[in-house]
């Protein structure tokens, strides 16, 4: 097993961005050591060359006191390295069995595939990680939680010595999480482990070491048990957050009701109602299964309801289509931000104009200089750092992707924003300023639905709270009276047999 790895120098540059300058750390087996460091510091780069999927322009890494280069993953792979990132890499058509065993699936003397024994071998694994689905699933059926986690046994099965996890919780329920943090306690004195994550209560639970780094630039490394989260937040935004949501310029003037839902009825959605005023921010909240973002894709037309009713600024309307929302005035920023958000090979341009080219189109062109002017104004207006509205989408970081989807859809003007899990994934710097934002947003007069399974931020941003517990409403608080105890009281109402 490797006991140390060691990074020096390592310097990475892409056009227009400088990635990475001569980052130099150590992370040593037995002790899991954190990466932090809001979007764009170049924690997914560092992991993206020791996986070999980008080549450093300077610098090494030593594994053991041997230099080491990999020239792709499956070189890594082979040298005992498994990078778990958090854009799923998983097959959706294929079982979760054979997503696990992917390079190593077993056949029988025939050469066909073992199925008894590849499902039996994989049940072991999900048995080990206590989850509630088996081997034969096809991954597409199960949730975005259960397809990260079928990610995190693949790697898990390889028996890696060095392990690296890019925020692994995002998707997570609390059981879940517990259920991951148990297999990391055990694997550290194994292995080598690199932890990415923006959620500070884990960098304290589950980590021994934490290096900082803000600009592709290494800044400290410091022992979890010596840091506090006012030391870490200030190394890598280089400010003084404070209380981001006291801080916050909220709107004060929330309108008349701009959007009504009665009795909607759809997979996991049972007879939901409710109403959203202009400029107000509800906060949907609940456990994972609660029916959240099941409500909103019904609403949105993404999926298919079996009844119910909806109006918005006073009319019925007849929403079959996503396309019948946007045209409406709806928008919907999905949960799976890689999959259903985003245009990842196209450019931040394309991106953001999307959604309104037949008003810039003209006689079956599209109209190059009002589409960059448009494009240009959601870069400014949102501060999306991007070197160039030609850059592609996929080489932004995680919260200027966001960002950019925020523009994508201001650019329509729309009455009702509804955001799913807009925080996914996304540093305390950029968290606080997509706060901001929405609170702008609703000075506007937009109605805003705000989906977060974490529950300070629902507290903290939230004019209204709606609590869903499996496909129901269970309560309504208002930002006054709602409290971390109410909140999950209700989201486990139906649980616990209350009404």
């Amino acid at each position: 097993m490797s006991n140390i790895l060691e990074f020096r120098e390592i310097t990475k540059a892409f056009p227009g961005v400088l990635a990475l300058d001569r980052v130099s750390f150590t992370a040593r087996r037995g002790e899991v050591t954190a990466l932090v460091g809001e979007n764009g510091a170049g924690k997914s780069t560092l992991l993206k060359i020791l996986n070999g999927d980008y080549q450093h322009d300077s610098g090494g890494y030593l594994v053991d006191n041997e230099e080491k280069n990999f020239k792709d993953p499956r070189e890594a792979i082979q040298a005992g390295v498994s990078v778990i990132y958090q854009e799923r890499q998983v097959i959706p058509y294929l079982t979760v069995a054979e997503n696990i065993f992917m390079e190593d699936i077993p056949v029988n003397r025939f050469g066909m595939v073992n199925f008894n024994e590849l499902n039996a071998k994989a049940q072991e694994i999900i048995d080990e990680f206590r989850l509630p689905f088996r081997a034969a699933v096809r991954v597409r059926d199960l949730s975005v939680a259960f397809q990260q986690m079928v990610e995190i046994m693949k790697a898990y099965r390889r028996h890696p010595s060095i392990i690296a996890f890019d925020e692994p919780t995002a998707s997570l329920s609390d059981a879940e999480i517990e259920s991951l943090f148990a297999i990391i306690k055990r694997l550290k004195e194994d292995m080598i482990i690199l932890y990415v994550s923006h959620r500070m209560k884990e960098i304290f639970r589950i980590t021994d070491q934490v290096v900082i780094m803000k600009d592709g630039r290494f800044i400290k490394q410091v022992a979890a048990a010596e840091a506090s989260e006012d030391d870490i937040i200030r190394s890598m935004v280089g400010r003084d957050l404070g209380d981001i949501f006291h801080s916050l310029s909220r709107n004060t003037k929330i309108g008349e009701v701009i959007f009504r839902a009665e009795n909607l009825l759809a997979e996991n959605v049972k007879h939901v109602s409710f109403e959203i005023h202009a400029g107000e921010i509800v906060g949907f909240a609940g456990l994972v299964g609660a029916g959240r973002t099941e409500t909103m894709r019904a609403v949105f037309g993404a999926d298919k309801k079996e009844q119910g009713t909806i109006w918005l600024s006073g009319k019925k309307l007849e929403i079959k289509f996503p396309e019948d929302a946007i045209a409406r005035g709806i928008a919907l920023c999905p949960e799976d931000r890689k999959d259903q958000g985003i245009f990842s090979i196209r450019t931040v341009k394309d991106n953001i104009s999307v959604v309104v080219l037949r008003s810039l189109t003209k006689y079956g062109f599209i109209r190059s200089k009002p589409e960059i002017g448009m494009a240009e104004k959601g870069v400014e207006r949102l501060n999306i750092r991007t070197p160039s509205i030609n850059k592609q989408m996929g080489e932004l970081s995680g919260g200027n992707q966001q960002k950019t989807i925020f523009a994508r859809w201001l650019a329509m003007n729309p009455k009702l924003l509804i955001l799913d899990e807009p925080t996914k994934g996304i540093d305390v710097g950029s968290k606080s300023e997509i706060y901001q934002i929405i609170c702008d947003l609703a000075k506007q007069g937009i109605g805003i639905v705000f989906i977060s399974s974490e529950l300070p931020e629902i507290l903290g941003l939230c004019d209204r709270i709606i609590v869903m517990c499996q496909g129901r409403i269970t309560g309504e608080l208002t930002r006054e009276e709602a409290t971390d105890h109410k909140v999950l009281t209700l989201a486990m109402a139906d649980m616990l047999g209350e009404k």
